[in-house]
């Protein structure tokens, strides 16, 4: 056998992808046969399926799975491990259903066995003869040993491009995989509007009835979801997203349901619409308010029958979905207002959860911006960024109309904008900060009805007035007053703001006789 064969066979070794490394494969082994017609088996839960095929009508043969019950050549090499010579028309073996299909039909089929190092087998591989004279092959022992061990060579090639691709396929669902992770790791909080939802998203995970995420925009309703998911026992099956208001009423119905090859102009194949993708795991539907109402009858039936209907498909197709939903939407109103299938809401609202907006966890805000901090910082190969205590009351007084999702923006913009490490209150951007401060009686200093700035009444208002007629003691004592409101009756802010450590303030205010009432939830 010629040397560049050999060596043909040896260079396979250095190509890593098994989809090139296969055509490649079998078009040397039908090159050194000079036949028509060749196809690549491997074995497949209890049957066999053909990987690639090459010459005429290979369409109809690549992607074939026959089933280890069924008499094929392929089958016997497989399971036997040893070469087989064919002449379909005189073999009981051969496998005749595909070959009925095949306008030429087969001649003659040499198959050899895929082997691995330990010489298991895992595979066949057929080359075979159309045309009506067969001399082309060399049937004789000698030869077809020869030809087994450049299939052996191959072979091993082939298993390990297999495998290398397997491992890159784990490592980027790992990937995938800590990134998710990462991604649930910022829907935390230590609020108690959160920690009673999160709550709630835990103990729907372990069922399978349907759940509706309602919040506005940027609470994190698709990290609910993929938390959801990831408690479930459907953790391992996909996880399929879908925004509901993003394309156009057609194409969501195509994207969700699929559709047969000729259904409308431009579908040159079938496509499995999400819920086929998702089967045994999840499908979240964001903004479900926005699906359009004559789509809703078609989800109604996802939910109650689990069948779904390609377009153009006259046939139903069953499939184990849950479906996860989401709204910043009062889908009740909706429902009174006829824009939205009252059956479908109740189908859908099984297990409803709310995640409240920023404004109501304040106390979450430096938690989840020093979470963003250092994970932008590490992202971008920075030291973190700190927040001094002025710059976070600032924060913590905004409206934050865009929730979670504006300050996770807030933290891209301080990694980079800043060029300092410490981010002072004149750093904030003003659509962040501008106009949305809490007014100062809300918070609990000035204002009628309020304490005062400097814990006197109206006095605050004409520092000669209130200056006059008082002692140091008196003065130092409205102070004290004055920065315990002003921070919450929080100890070791008002000592910062002071300017002295905390046990310093503490030892001063029980000298004033100033009493600390229980701390108040931050604003």
């Amino acid at each position: 056998m010629r040397a560049s064969v050999c060596e043909l066979f040896k260079s396979f070794s250095d190509e890593l992808d098994p989809g090139r490394l296969q055509v490649k494969f079998l078009q040397a082994l039908m090159g050194i046969h000079a036949v028509e017609r060749g196809s690549l088996w491997v074995r497949q839960g209890d049957g066999y399926l053909c990987v690639e095929a090459a010459g005429g009508e290979s369409e109809k043969v690549k992607g074939r799975l026959i089933g280890r019950g069924e008499r094929s050549i392929v089958g016997w090499v497989i399971e036997n491990g040893k070469v087989a010579v064919s002449r379909p028309g005189e073999d009981s073996r051969h496998y005749k259903a595909i070959e009925q299909e095949l306008a030429v039909k087969s001649k003659v089929i040499l198959a050899f066995p895929l082997l691995l190092k330990d010489k298991s087998v895992y595979g066949a591989v057929e080359v075979i003869e159309t045309g009506f004279s067969t001399e082309n092959l060399n049937l004789e022992a000698e030869r077809l040993a020869q030809i087994q061990e450049l299939v052996d060579i191959g072979s091993v090639a082939l298993n390990n491009a297999i495998v290398y691709e397997r491992q890159s396929k784990a490592n980027a669902r790992l990937q995938q995989r800590l990134r998710s992770m990462g991604a649930e790791s910022e829907f935390v909080g230590q609020s108690q509007l959160f920690l009673h939802a999160l709550a709630q998203i835990r103990s729907y995970a372990v069922t399978g009835y349907p759940v509706l995420v309602a919040g506005e925009s940027g609470t994190g309703k698709e990290l609910a979801a993929r938390m959801l998911h990831r408690l479930s026992g459907r953790k391992e099956k996909p996880f399929v997203v879908q925004n509901c208001s993003a394309i156009p009423e057609t194409l969501l119905e195509s994207e969700l349901f699929g559709y047969e090859k000729g259904a409308f102009s431009g579908a040159v194949k079938s496509r499995l619409g999400l819920f086929e993708q998702a089967d045994g795991g999840s499908v979240f539907l964001d903004e479900i308010g926005e699906m359009p109402f004559a789509l809703q009858a078609k989800l109604l039936r996802v939910v109650q029958e689990g069948e779904v209907k390609p377009l153009g498909s006259t046939k139903v197709r069953r499939v184990d979905v849950r479906i996860i939903s989401a709204t910043n939407r009062d889908l009740a109103e909706m429902v009174s207002a006829k824009q939205f299938r009252e059956d479908l809401f109740y189908r859908l609202s099984v297990l409803p959860v709310t995640l409240p907006p920023l404004r109501q966890r304040v106390e979450d805000i430096p938690l989840l911006l020093m979470r963003f901090l250092r994970r932008e910082a590490a992202d971008n190969d920075l030291s973190p960024k700190v927040v001094p205590p002025e710059t976070m009351r600032i924060l913590t007084a905004c409206s934050w109309p865009g929730n979670v999702r504006q300050l996770e923006n807030l933290a891209k913009y301080l990694t980079v904008v800043v060029g300092k490490e410490v981010i002072a209150p004149n750093d904030l951007p003003p659509d962040v900060v501008g106009g949305e401060r809490a007014p100062l009686a809300e918070a609990g200093v000035g204002g009628a009805g309020g304490v005062s700035v400097l814990g006197l009444g109206a006095e605050a208002g004409d520092a000669l007035k209130f200056f006059g007629g008082k002692s140091w003691e008196d003065v130092e004592r409205a102070y004290a007053r004055y920065l315990l409101v002003k921070n919450n009756e929080n100890m070791t802010w008002a000592a910062e703001d002071a300017g002295v450590n905390r046990s310093t303030f503490v030892a001063r205010l029980k000298r004033l006789g100033v009493v600390v009432r229980s701390k108040r939830r931050r604003r």
